[in-house]
Order: C-alpha cells, then sequence, then structure tokens
C-alpha cells in the first residue's frame, strides 16, 4: 500500500469533481463493494479527453466511505481485468491502480493519462469530458472528429506509414511483448495470435479515420523496427552518453545509439554499470540497487518521453561535478519541476505501454519521485529537472557522491578488456571466481586471480564479500562501495 502523495489528498479534500477528477462510491447494492459500470465510462472519456484522477470509495462531495479491506483485491483484479479486454475498453487500457488509506478507510486511485487514441466503451460508444460529466459523442460527428483530429496533431507517435511492411520489424522483440502481456490472473493474453495483431492490440498498427489509410505507426517503427528501417524513418534518432571525467576535453567512453528503443534501453544500461557502481543501500529492510533504479527511470524517459518530431539529439553526460540528461520535448507545463509538484503527462502512450508490459516503466509520475531521492542519494546533489523546449536532469556530484563513479577511481584505459568484463558482469551482482572464469578462456583459477582479480582488488575497483575470511568457500567479488 503506498502513501498518498498531498496533491492527491488535496484533490479529495477539496470535495468537487471536475474534468480531471472523478469520485466513485464502490459499495455496491448490498454494501459489499463493487466497481460501478459508470468508472468505466470516466476511464473512456478521462483516456479520450486531457486524463485525470479516478477515486473509488469516495462519495461525489468527496465524502471517504472508503471500500472493505477484504474486497479490495478482488475489485483491483475486476477492473485490471476489464480494462485489458477490448470487449470493455478498445483499444484496451493498461493502467495501476493504486491502493491509499484515508481517515482510516481503504480507497483506490486510478490515473487515467491522455490516451493517443480515441476509445470506444463495450466496442461502440465513444465517450468524453465535460466539466465533470461523462459525455456520450457517438453520434456527434463533429466532436468525434475533432477527437480524432486533436490526438494525431498532438502525439507524433500516431503517424502513419501506410507503405512499411511487417517483415520490417524484429519478431523477436514483438515476441517479448507476447511472451510478457498478462491478465491479473497471469495468463498471457497474445499467445497464439500474430505479429500483426500484437501490433494492433498495442494500436501499433492502425487505421487513420480521417484519410482511411491503415499501417505501421510511427510508435511501432521506433520500438519494434530493424535498424535500417529507423535510419530511413527518423534517420535523425541518436542517442549519445560521453564520461568526460579524466578527458574533459574530449571523453574517456562514449556510447552512440540508433537502434530501436527496447534494444537501446539494454545498451544504454550496460554502458552505465561500467562507470557507475551500485553501492550498497537499504530503503527500509529492503535492498535498493541506487543504479539500476535510478538510470532506469531516467533512461526510460529518453526514450518513451521523448518528442520525436524534433532532431535533438538526446544526450547523457557523466562528469566528476555532475551528471546530465538532455532529451527533445513538447511541454505541457513548461518550468521547473519540483518535488511533490509532478503532474504526469505521457508524452507517447503506446510506447509507455510496451515499457510498462516489459516491466520497465511503473505508473506515470513516479519516475520524477525517484529520480529526485535516488539521485540525491547516490551523487549527493539534489536533481534539477527543467522542463522546456529541451527537457533536462541535471545531478550535482558532491565529494560524498563521487566514490560512486567508477571511472573516478582509475583510468579505465588502463584495464584489459576481460577486466572490463568482469565490472559489468560485477555491476549485476556479486560473483564467485567460478562464475567469472566463464568470461575468459584462462582455466587455471589463480592465473585468472592474480592477472584479473588482484589488479581489480589493488586499484580499489572490486572487493571481498567476507574480508575477514578471503579463502572462504563462499568468498565472492563485488564492486567496491568505499
Amino acid at each position: 500500500m503506498h502513501e498518498i502523495s498531498s496533491a492527491l489528498l488535496a484533490e479529495i479534500r477539496s470535495g468537487k469533481e471536475k474534468s480531471t477528477i472523478e469520485f466513485k462510491d464502490a459499495q455496491g447494492k448490498d454494501g459489499e463493494g463493487a466497481i460501478p459500470k459508470s468508472a468505466y465510462e470516466t476511464v473512456c472519456s478521462f483516456s479520450n479527453h486531457y486524463g485525470g484522477n479516478l477515486y473509488l470509495g469516495v462519495q461525489d462531495d468527496g465524502t471517504i466511505l472508503g471500500i472493505m479491506p477484504d474486497k479490495i483485491q478482488q475489485l483491483k483484479k475486476d477492473f485490471v481485468t476489464a480494462i485489458q479486454s477490448s470487449n470493455k475498453i478498445d483499444p484496451p487500457l493498461y493502467l495501476d491502480i493504486d491502493e491509499y488509506t484515508v481517515d482510516s478507510k481503504s480507497i483506490l486511485h486510478v490515473y487515467i493519462p491522455n490516451s493517443s487514441q480515441v476509445h470506444r466503451l463495450n466496442q461502440r460508444i465513444i465517450y468524453d469530458r465535460n466539466e465533470d460529466a461523462d459525455i456520450d459523442v457517438t453520434n456527434n460527428t463533429t466532436l468525434v472528429q475533432r477527437m480524432y483530429t486533436r490526438k494525431q496533431s498532438e502525439y507524433t507517435e500516431n503517424t502513419l506509414y501506410k507503405h512499411v511492411d511487417i517483415s520490417e520489424f524484429r519478431t523477436d522483440l514483438i515476441d517479448r511483448v507476447r511472451q510478457s502481456m498478462t491478465d491479473s490472473n497471469g495468463e498471457r493474453l497474445l499467445i497464439g495470435k500474430s505479429d500483426l495483431d500484437v501490433l494492433k492490440s498495442l494500436s501499433m498498427y492502425r487505421k487513420d479515420y480521417l484519410t482511411g489509410n491503415i499501417g505501421c505507426t510511427l510508435a511501432g517503427i521506433l520500438t519494434f523496427g530493424k535498424d535500417e528501417l529507423i535510419r530511413a524513418i527518423v534517420p535523425y534518432f541518436t542517442i549519445d552518453v560521453l564520461v568526460r571525467i579524466k578527458d574533459i576535453d574530449r571523453y574517456d567512453d562514449r556510447l552512440r545509439i540508433k537502434t530501436n528503443l527496447i534494444d537501446s534501453y539494454t545498451q544504454l544500461m550496460s554502458f552505465i554499470a561500467k562507470h557507475i557502481n551500485e553501492p550498497f543501500y537499504l530503503d527500509g529492510d529492503k535492498r535498493i540497487n541506487l543504479r539500476e533504479v535510478l538510470f532506469r527511470e531516467v533512461i526510460v524517459n529518453l526514450l518513451v518521453h521523448r518528442e520525436y518530431s524534433n532532431p535533438y539529439i538526446s544526450r547523457i553526460e557523466i562528469r566528476s561535478n555532475i551528471v546530465t540528461f538532455e532529451n527533445a520535448n513538447k511541454p505541457v507545463h513548461p518550468g521547473i519541476i519540483k518535488l511533490g509538484d509532478i503532474r504526469p503527462y505521457p508524452k507517447n502512450p503506446n510506447i509507455a505501454s510496451v515499457f510498462h508490459i516489459l516491466g520497465l516503466i511503473d505508473e506515470i509520475g513516479s519516475g520524477m519521485e525517484k529520480i529526485f531521492n535516488y539521485g540525491t542519494i547516490l551523487f549527493g546533489g539534489l536533481p534539477i529537472i527543467e522542463n522546456e523546449e529541451e527537457f533536462k536532469v541535471k545531478i550535482p556530484v558532491t565529494t560524498d557522491g563521487l566514490s560512486n563513479l567508477v571511472s573516478h577511481k582509475s583510468n579505465r584505459n588502463e584495464l584489459s578488456s576481460l577486466q572490463r568484463e568482469v565490472l559489468v558482469a560485477l555491476s549485476k551482482g556479486p560473483l564467485p571466481t567460478k562464475e567469472l572464469l566463464k568470461l575468459s578462456d584462462i582455466k587455471n583459477g589463480n592465473t585468472f586471480r592474480t592477472h584479473v582479480i588482484t589488479p581489480l582488488l589493488d586499484k580499489g575497483l572490486i572487493e571481498l564479500t567476507i574480508p575477514d575470511k578471503p579463502r572462504s568457500p563462499k568468498q565472492k567479488y563485488r564492486l567496491s562501495v568505499k
């Protein structure tokens, strides 16, 4: 159960429904709890309009009624099952539903983002939002056409390419999504579906109702396209990563990426693991991989929330005094983003949906909170987030945070390729010598320790997990946390 934010609590306390706020009692006829049918009308209207917050267990005037604790899980399950079914919401939606306690009563909160698609309830009814009401506009051709036009112009990811053939897509990446998409029971929803059906379910192969054209969208091309297809459609798409700690005029290390978004994520995380340590950190009684959580959020932001009509090159730069991230942007709420004042707005909802299915993205808005919290812990300085034409995240590196930059401890050009491979392997967690040996052709453990492990220990790049018993059979090596 999450702790409710002050912003959400203030919305409830206001007792006022409006274009972006809706309360539903969820009591059911017998008081046993049920998702009201009108809640799905609100989900449809919010997604077709500009998004909003739906609160279940709250009366129209903001009075907290609550939901019986033993019914919460079933209600969450019923809700998720419904919105992920095209029989209820078409195209389906993949939303998070959070449980909060307010005035000692349990409520459910759902954030419904502004979708890049027009959604229908029960496969036929189109709802739009007008102040605090959900309006059926299905038969109002003017309003429906206006809705399609707005979404087409708002979201670059919807750009249609009718001459792109599905043979130009990576079938292995499509299959990853096919294997990963499950319902609330853990059952896979797309098993047995063709690649084209998978793209359709993600709204990445669709019909443009304004022109009548049918084809693949830019979102589909960027997410699943082969490299030559991406270069042909968006030749300017590049992510440039520079490490400038010792050689600040040029660079110590560099990575330039021009590939699909899924592989881009993997390559970026692997590169970061070479240069940023994984310090031990406990959040309560849970160990947190600071580097993994922080950079996952920032890198996902670079990929998912980029404005793809802008040729601006996405950049990551690691220096001894600051780590910066720059991305092409189309700001909805321009200005400096402050902790506690985060207004989520999905730039590319369909791309975000794929990253959500693959488990790489949480609910919209939570990523910014993690950047503030874990960026400060990892590097020492409070992040500065600028939401302008270029979206920029700047994390100052203090003296304490400097120890988490691997490149600061040793000139990586002095390391052998095998020693670098060992550091990358250890970035994923501690390993014993026998596992590290598999990275090389060296068969003798003593030889491996002499030429690979000992130099890394001497440079302070790695350390023993059981330092007081160096010959322990349970001994492993990890990246240094000192």
